[in-house]
């Protein structure tokens, strides 16, 4: 899969290309990743990209002339829609991830100010996503989460690929509680039944114990997946 980042700090994404599982999934080329410069493409020697908004109010915001040339350039290098990063779009969710990872190519449109001219989102624009009812200093965060998110997701990235299939809401459900060595710690045992190499034992405990946790955790994602708060 190949991830194109358009944004105005492209320095903050060494981050992804450096470390844990998103740098593993570069190096074994499951995943290739490139970052355009909106900058690139101001017209003046100061790299002016934003402006005042029409209208007035406080803020600065993206101007579309960089932008659409930075997006247009990077759809030459990279197949796929067109993700703008704004609280105004869709929930991002672990369908959502996995709905990316299907793809070939995906270029995730960064944010900044007050945002983005929206002749953009109108002409450029295939999706919008948000990564929660919160709003940070731009899309450059959210452009991480989602690469980590899909990077995980993609075949032979992951160590144990059954980990993946064992997170929290793949099944729609919150994970189950780990435990590992020592057996107490400062009086706190290891449920006996993890101990007993019973696996269905094991595997009907862990079933149990996510299902608990969502029902007192995320109430919503049980009644979403269609059991009752007292099915066993």
């Amino acid at each position: 899969m190949e991830i194109g980042i358009v944004t105005i700090f492209p320095e903050i994404f060494g981050a992804v290309s450096g470390f844990g599982m998103t740098r593993r999934a570069l190096e074994s080329g499951n995943l290739a990743f490139s970052v355009f410069d909106v900058r690139d493409y101001a017209s003046d020697r100061r790299r002016t990209v934003d402006d005042r908004p029409y209208g007035g109010g406080p803020g600065m915001v993206l101007t579309p002339g960089p932008l659409a040339e930075c997006i247009d350039a990077a759809r030459q290098k990279v197949s796929g829609p067109v993700v703008y990063l704004t609280p105004q779009g869709e929930q991002f969710d672990q369908g959502t991830a996995r709905e990316l990872a299907g793809l070939s190519g995906l270029i995730l449109l960064c944010g900044r100010y007050e945002g983005v001219d929206e002749r953009i989102v109108e002409t450029r624009v295939d999706r919008e996503i948000s990564i929660g009812d919160y709003v940070l200093s731009g899309g450059e965060f959210p452009a991480m989460v989602i690469v980590d998110a899909v990077a995980r997701l993609l075949p032979g990235v992951v160590g144990n690929e059954k980990s993946v299939l064992e997170d929290s809401f793949n099944e729609g459900m919150l994970d189950c509680p780990h435990y590992t060595r020592p057996e107490n710690f400062e009086g706190l045992d290891v449920p006996k039944v993890l101990l007993s190499g019973n696996h269905e034992e094991i595997r009907q405990w862990r079933m149990e114990q996510a299902l608990e946790r969502t029902r007192v955790r995320r109430p919503d994602l049980v009644r979403s997946a269609g059991r009752s708060e007292t099915e066993n």
